[in-house]
């Protein structure tokens, strides 16, 4: 029997949460039953995510986005009340992982993402270990890149061109557009991240490199599907990836 408390050591010490100064609990979010047989992914603890949890009888709901951010009411009312209270009819436990989980090296979203789009990780760079820097296939154009990335992951990024040919790459999935400037430092010629910012186009063509912005929900989709994987594969349960699509 695979327990709950097995499942969040193990994932305590593989994505080492420890390490990181996180803006939401990582871990155990909302506490279900304590045999776990079936972990349904997805990105975000949405209400439709759940719901789907519901219907394919899910005992645990694995997410990147979970619930009590930093900065938001501690009241559990409203939209959050609704959430939780559907977990705790159906005791589903959720497990959520933020930071560590855009961190780990072959796991993570910022990994996950070089897979995806078949760049070579040259280096980690930044505090926590989150921009990451690399190459592609072969140097390219921007509108080439937007057009891979695009093929990719099916969604057309943002582009904001400059001149340059495309060698070296930084990327940081989700919302890391504040990112911009530390990418620049490291001399690269595009920066690939979820969102933009208005400040972000001036950033971009002052210091004359390609930003990309290709979806904050595109980016972060495939960490949370390898993580479920990998529990598949290391104990005795089912794991289901659901992609609720965002369009952000």
């Amino acid at each position: 029997m695979t327990t709950r408390r097995t499942i969040l050591a193990y994932l305590d010490n593989l994505l080492d949460v420890s390490r990181y100064r996180d803006y939401c609990p990582n871990g155990l979010q909302v506490e279900g039953g304590d045999e776990i047989k079936h972990v349904v992914s997805g990105v975000t603890a949405s209400k439709a995510l759940i719901e789907v949890a519901i219907e394919q009888n899910a005992d645990a709901l694995l997410v990147h986005h979970g619930y009590f951010w930093k900065g938001e009411t501690a009241t559990i009312t409203g939209i959050k009340q609704q959430r939780i209270k559907r977990l705790l009819e159906s005791d589903i436990n959720l497990l959520a992982y933020h930071l560590p989980l855009d961190g780990h090296v072959e796991l993570g979203n910022n990994a996950q993402l070089a897979r995806v789009l078949n760049f070579t990780i040259d280096e980690i760079a930044g505090d926590s270990g989150l921009l990451y820097v690399g190459k592609p296939e072969q140097t390219c154009s921007g509108d080439a890149l937007a057009a891979h990335i695009n093929a990719c992951l099916n969604r057309m990024p943002q582009h904001i061109s400059a001149e340059k040919p495309i060698e070296r790459i930084a990327w940081c999935t989700g919302g890391a557009q504040s990112y911009i400037e530390e990418a620049v430092a490291l001399g690269v010629d595009a920066f690939i991240t979820g969102e933009i910012s208005e400040q972000t186009v001036h950033i971009a063509r002052e210091t004359g490199i390609h930003f990309f912005a290709a979806g904050h929900h595109a980016t972060e989709r495939y960490g949370v599907q390898a993580l479920g994987q990998h529990l598949e594969a290391q104990f005795d349960l089912k794991h289901t990836f659901i992609d609720i699509n965002n369009p952000v």
